[in-house]
């Protein structure tokens, strides 16, 4: 593991980290310069096709809530390992490795990991990640995809069904995403990304069922497949909107992200969102490594195998220091 240092003297409202950041995740260091226009906001303009499409979603789901007694063991069981290949796909592939360059993987296993990605159904990576940067870049103002200021409903799935405010689409066009371009595993999930979210998403985890251990296609569909989809989407969108608002910030209080024990669990690891903004470079997302976070214990695992390398952390002293300096004093050894 590589281990950053502290090039920062510079304690304003958000230095993601005290960190200078490497060219290939300087697009996710907060601009402080940004300025939102001044005058009335624009208007918002509601996407009926997403409104209706993920209403059908949450319906199917609920509905699939109803079979799970009638689901079989090895239904629920396939159900479960579903949601957890389709979460790492974000959490340890669209986020942490693609996103913020937090540690290096192997072909095999970036190859796994965009087939993940595919299967979570969120957007393919390139944009995910492009999404992801400009959130970091401009966190809480007009040109955060999911600015949580906006209240609880907007950054949790409201955003999905408005259109985005102009500067979210103007800063998003002028990030440098040369990586994610170089990248043959990413471009090629992006070529392909509709007939791969068919067959991860929803095929996959419906006809699996059937063929080995006789499942009705029907549960199959609604359970492995619809109602782990929803689960997984909720389980992401709660970083957005319940991790910016509800729980304590032991490294800066001046920044809105929270520690939120609730969504580490749900989220697989990504509910030190505190500790995360504060450094976002970080692989494991937390100072406490594999405690409460799958994540990080599925990379470890990964290097352990020698398929991933080079994970970035932060030193003790580094998190103490910016604990002492711009926390709320909720740090349990502050």
């Amino acid at each position: 593991m590589t281990e950053a240092e502290d090039h920062s003297t510079n304690p304003a409202r958000h230095t993601n980290g005290d960190v200078v950041a490497e060219p290939s995740t300087v697009e996710d260091v907060f601009d402080d310069t940004y300025k939102e226009k001044e005058g009335p906001k624009p208007p918002k303009q509601v996407v009926w096709k997403n409104v209706f499409l993920m209403t059908l979603l949450h319906i199917g789901a609920m509905y699939g809530l109803l079979l799970i007694p009638s689901a079989s063991i090895l239904t629920l069981a396939w159900s479960v390992l579903c949601f957890l290949i389709s979460a790492l796909g974000v959490t340890a592939g669209a986020h942490r490795l693609w996103s913020h360059r937090s540690y290096k993987a192997s072909l095999p296993l970036r190859i796994f990991l965009a087939t993940a990605n595919s299967m979570a159904f969120q957007n393919d990576i390139y944009e995910w990640a492009r999404d992801h940067r400009v959130h970091h870049k401009y966190s809480e103002t007009d040109a955060d995809p999911h600015n949580a200021v906006r209240g609880f409903f907007f950054s949790h799935i409201g955003w999905l069904l408005v259109r985005k405010h102009p500067d979210v689409i103007e800063k998003g066009r002028k990030l440098e995403l040369t990586d994610l371009k170089a990248d043959k595993v990413v471009m090629f999930q992006r070529k392909y990304y509709k007939p791969s979210i068919l067959l991860m998403c929803f095929f996959v985890p419906m006809y699996v069922p059937w063929y080995f251990w006789g499942e009705s296609l029907w549960t199959g569909y609604f359970v492995p497949g619809l109602l782990r989809y929803t689960m997984v989407l909720n389980a992401t969108w709660l970083v957005n909107s319940a991790a910016h608002m509800w729980g304590n910030r032991p490294y800066d209080h001046n920044i809105n992200p929270r520690e939120n024990k609730f969504v580490t669990f749900s989220a697989i690891g990504e509910g030190f969102h505190n500790y995360h903004h504060t450094f976002p470079y970080d692989y494991a997302t937390s100072e406490f490594g594999c405690k409460l976070n799958l994540t990080t214990c599925f990379i470890d695992f990964m290097c352990y195998l020698g398929l991933a390398k080079d994970c970035k952390r932060v030193s003790r002293d580094l998190v103490m220091a910016r604990a002492q300096r711009t926390g709320d004093g909720s740090h349990r050894s502050g």
